[in-house]
């Protein structure tokens, strides 16, 4: 098997941390065991990427992949997003996602229900109108 991460993506990664000034010797790497599913090679191999940003205090961990050198690149590059964000000051669109999703399955409130029923009946009313009229 060859290496997981193309010379190209990771020289652009190179450019990207440099970019936002994060130095390899501000980064603290450690290989940890994973969790989840996967059985023996999780419990056996130490694959899973732990990194911390000691500037910011920015950790990531990262076990998408089986390839610890894959999860290296990977958290390396959640590591800029996450600081992009907090440099441009506004949240990640990873959160953004998380808090909409969050939104969507909240329950409602019970003003909207009442909201949403009263529109409901004031519809069926508006179509029980449009009926030809019906002899008794």
């Amino acid at each position: 098997m060859g290496h997981p991460v193309t010379p190209e993506k990771q020289a652009a990664l190179q450019q990207r941390m440099a970019a936002i000034g994060i130095d390899e010797a501000d980064l603290t790497e450690k290989f940890v065991r994973g969790s989840g599913a996967g059985g023996q090679k999780i419990n056996k191999t130490n694959n899973c990427v732990f990194l911390k940003h000691e500037p910011s205090g920015v950790c990531i961990k990262c076990q998408v992949d089986r390839s610890r050198e894959l999860n290296r690149f990977l958290a390396r590059r959640e590591l800029c997003e996450q600081l992009e964000g907090i440099r441009d000051g506004n949240r990640s669109a990873k959160k953004q996602a998380i808090e909409k999703m969050r939104r969507q399955k909240r329950r409602r409130s019970r003003r909207s229900k009442q909201r949403s029923v009263a529109d409901k009946r004031k519809l069926s009313e508006k179509k029980s109108l449009r009926k030809p009229p019906q002899a008794d």
